[in-house]
């Protein structure tokens, strides 16, 4: 429990006694250790800290790397990828994902870099009689920065190209379980939050990530860095933070925001939903104002950036992410006193903002796409209305879209696989007193008053403070949770963060907090008693259940077999003398995968 936070929240909402019984409580509570005694002495403490941390940061690493060698085992006995031909190693790569690696193997062929660029740049072959730019049409600087890496590494006589790719995208799964590990970790307080979100990730796998068979898809670049940027959020929105460290965390987010944009073709409709959040958080004054601005800019800066990368993409500028973060800023300076006053006052001006920003943004992004002339993503609103019933549509894009099953609505039968692991019953647990709280803190904030406070006070005082990184990632994980069970390609967003969301909230001392003082149980060691042996018998169970199944996994061999491909392949390639038969295909247009 982070002891000042909650502090400062009680003395903010003056709730009189009630401030003062808790400040006692939570002064009691700052002195208990994880086992239940007190700490009388400041520098055991400080000791018992340190190892704390130390210990957790190895545990974090070492899952991390672990999960890694998993992926990457399962890959390799799937397919037996060191025994295969390069042929079909390549041919493995299904469907858009051969066409990302064909780039990066361009790249690594090319007589030198800026011939390898100029081909990128100035591309006749994957699309039939035109000149493209592959750097403005699609996001592959992460090929080009790994071929460029491997040039000038000295490691070409000791790892063939592919290797060095797929065990890239294999050591990010370990950056994205550290950040899992480390988002929970942040918001419970304990590292055991994080050692059960990264076990749920690796049990959930395959509704949690799909790397080991479409390891090239840009989702799987991109993941791990919107992970690490939820991560630095979330300490970000820590109070008491000292300048420098908030200096640090603000230059973390703005990279991790970069680095995800850059990598995913989604990445606008992902940080406009995750901009909604902030937005709604900060209309009913859950988060500090000012870090909010921050990372309004961040997400315009980051994508902006990106932007001049891609040669000015005008998708990019036509996005309604960067309509809506300008409106918000420009809302923000036209409108003044949005946080005082009575509730009416409050509700009225809160509406009045909403619909401001709401009109503004759609002005500026129509005035944005006329400059521009832009309709190059007019076929994802038409889906997007067909999708929802709100009228059929005959563009071949659209339409494309609707039949793919990765974009229709997430099966029943993923509930009952997470259901298994106990995180989906978990998740649901957490997630009501934690909205509850949420509507609670919400209330008494536009109201302006303690006197929900000290209503709150005389009904069994079942009170919660809710910390800001705790309401950012409440709002996070019900946004994303319905994109999910609208879009089924979108669960990977959902289904990882439904792991530190559940861990957090089963070691989390506020939600038990909540449920004991409502059943008039509550004592600070019953919580610490019950905040750890859950999770440890959670643990346990998920150990004993699955570990077998996991073995079976890994015991189990198979072989890549597609002699039909092959044969193609090496046809293509003998007629036409090229060592590039993807390249062929490309110029050719024919059908990729």
């Amino acid at each position: 429990m982070e002891v000042p936070d909650i502090m400062t929240t009680i003395r903010q909402r003056k709730g009189g006694r009630l401030a003062e019984a808790a400040e006692e409580q939570l002064s009691e509570e700052k002195n208990v250790k994880p086992d239940g005694k007190i700490q009388s002495d400041h520098t055991g403490g400080k000791l018992w800290n340190i190892l704390s941390l130390t210990v957790g940061g190895i545990v974090a690493v070492c899952l991390g790397l672990l999960t890694s060698v998993y992926v990457a085992t399962l890959h390799e006995n799937d397919l037996w990828f060191s025994n295969i031909k390069e042929v079909e190693r390549e041919i493995s790569f299904r469907t858009e994902c051969g066409l990302y690696y064909s780039y990066y193997k361009q790249m690594v062929q090319a007589a030198s870099i800026q011939q390898g660029l100029h081909g990128l740049v100035y591309d006749n072959k994957t699309e039939s009689v035109r000149t493209i730019n592959i750097l403005e049409r699609m996001n592959v600087y992460q090929e080009v920065f790994l071929s460029i890496l491997y040039r000038i590494l000295p490691i070409q006589q000791y790892l063939e190209p592919v290797y060095f790719y797929i065990y890239t995208l294999f050591g990010l799964q370990a950056v994205y379980v550290i950040a899992l590990y480390v988002t929970s970790w942040l918001l419970s307080g304990t590292w055991l939050s994080g050692l059960l979100a990264a076990f749920w990730y690796i049990t959930n796998r395959i509704d949690t990530t799909r790397v080991e068979f479409t390891i090239p898809l840009r989702e799987n670049w991109a993941l791990p860095f919107f992970a690490v940027q939820i991560a630095a959020i979330t300490y970000l929105l820590r109070t008491h933070l000292q300048p420098a460290h908030e200096r640090l965390t603000l230059l973390a987010v703005f990279i991790a925001t970069f680095l995800f944009s850059l990598t995913w073709q989604f990445n606008q409709f992902m940080m406009l939903i995750q901009a909604l959040v902030l937005f709604i958080l900060d209309c009913f004054d859950m988060l500090p104002t000012a870090k909010v601005t921050w990372l309004y800019i961040i997400q315009l800066s980051g994508l902006l950036l990106v932007c001049v990368l891609q040669f000015f993409n005008s998708m990019i500028l036509g996005s309604l992410l960067i309509s809506f973060n300008a409106s918000v800023l420009i809302a923000r300076t036209i409108q003044k006193n949005l946080k005082k006053g009575g509730l009416l006052s409050r509700l009225g001006k809160l509406f009045l903002h909403v619909l401001f920003v709401s009109c503004l943004t759609l002005l500026v992004n129509k005035l944005i796409k006329k400059i521009l002339n832009l309709e190059s993503d007019e076929h994802i609103f038409k889906f997007l209305k067909a999708k929802f019933g709100f009228g059929a549509t005959r563009d071949f894009d659209a339409n494309l879209y609707l039949c793919e099953e990765a974009f229709g609505l997430l099966p029943l039968n993923t509930f009952s696989r997470l259901s298994d692991t106990l995180l989906f019953y978990v998740y649901i647990f957490v997630l009501f007193p934690m909205t509850v709280a949420a509507a609670t803190v919400a209330f008494q904030n536009l109201s302006g008053s303690t006197k929900v406070g000290k209503l709150m006070e005389k009904m069994e005082d079942c009170t919660i403070a809710l910390k800001p990184g705790a309401a950012y990632n409440l709002v996070h994980t019900v946004l994303f949770g319905c994109l999910a069970l609208s879009t089924m390609r979108m669960k990977y967003l959902w289904t990882s963060h439904m792991c530190v969301f559940a861990s957090f909230g089963l070691c989390s001392t506020e939600v038990w907090g909540l449920i004991l003082k409502c059943v008039r149980l509550y004592t600070s060691q019953r919580t610490y008693v019950i905040r750890y042996s859950l999770p440890i018998i959670t643990l346990l169970y998920i150990s004993y259940k699955f570990w077998p199944g996991i073995m079976d996994e890994l015991s189990e061999l198979r072989e890549f077999y597609d002699p039909d491909t092959v044969e193609l392949m090496n046809w293509i390639k003998s007629s036409v003398n090229s060592s590039d038969p993807w390249g062929q295909l490309r110029r050719n247009g024919l059908p990729r995968g």
